[in-house]
């Protein structure tokens, strides 16, 4: 079973073996094109991959209180994915092409649901084309699975338990400095981020050709970064909820396991005047 992440090379043999249930899912999205995903996995992906729209499937529509990216219906996203013919034993392998920050979404979401088997394609859509990988225009036929879904919502944390969390524990801030800093805020309308938060950008967990590092490496980074609390004690956020889960996959890669996620984020977070902001570091 993988978990976590799964290599080119692991995810061709388990396509090519026929005693194993596999079935993939692109993720590609782009936060400020939001057709764009949908029409580049129409012009080519990896064959028989379903498609998970980042708005549509594994978002909720936004509300005057929620961020940018609510949790989508549980049941709804359960029902999707068993059109493509996943049950409880198959193996899912999701991607993206801007190492992991989207698919990390849809892995943590499977999760959440109660499918531990399912992990992000290490160095995604690019690595699958450089390794010669066949590519597909073709829609995947439609195969009804078994899979039922049970929610583990400790896995997430609620909008009431961040402030506590963020000063008896670590809450950590996976945007770029700039913006967890409040020197520059592109997509939200205010800059900033939430009181005793600590940044570390999701870039970290990645190698300058866009893999993840090894889990030794990550395991001593992480170690490193929230001492002396336990992975138990942190809990993940971002803009809006989906690549907070990036961190959330180094930890869980690295051996570091049961982090949540707040996936309100800042852009829930700052639906309410009343709740403090913080600038700089």
């Amino acid at each position: 079973m993988f978990s976590t992440l799964i290599s080119v090379s692991e995810l061709n043999n388990l396509l090519q073996a026929d005693r194993v249930s596999t079935v993939v899912f692109d993720c590609r999205a782009y936060l400020t094109m939001p057709g764009k995903g949908e029409q580049v996995y129409h012009e080519g992906h990896i064959p028989g991959a379903g498609y998970l729209h980042l708005d549509d499937d594994l978002s909720a529509p936004v509300s005057a209180d929620s961020g940018r990216h609510p949790l989508p219906d549980f049941t709804q996203l359960a029902t999707k994915i068993r059109t493509f013919g996943v049950n409880p034993d198959t193996q899912v392998v999701v991607y993206d092409d801007c190492g992991g920050a989207m698919a990390a979404r849809a892995w943590w979401l499977l999760r959440v649901l109660g499918h531990p088997r399912v992990a992000v394609l290490d160095g995604g859509y690019p690595a699958w084309v450089t390794a010669g990988g066949h590519i597909s225009d073709q829609l995947p036929a439609m195969c009804a699975g078994t899979f039922i879904e049970n929610p583990d919502l400790s896995m997430l944390l609620p909008i009431e338990q961040v402030a506590s969390l963020a000063s008896e524990g670590v809450l950590v801030d996976a945007r770029t400095p700039e913006r967890y800093r409040g020197e520059q805020e592109p997509i939200d309308p205010i800059a900033g981020h939430i009181p005793d938060a600590v940044n570390r950008p999701l870039q970290l967990n990645l190698t300058a050709d866009g893999y993840f590092k090894s889990a030794e490496i990550l395991h001593q980074e992480w170690t490193r970064f929230l001492e002396p609390c336990r992975a138990e004690q942190v809990a993940h956020y971002c803009g809006s909820g989906v690549t907070a889960c990036h961190n959330l996959l180094a930890m869980e890669y690295a051996g570091l396991s049961g982090a949540k996620v707040y996936p309100g984020s800042w852009s829930e977070w700052i639906r309410d005047p009343a709740r403090p902001v913080a600038i700089g570091d």
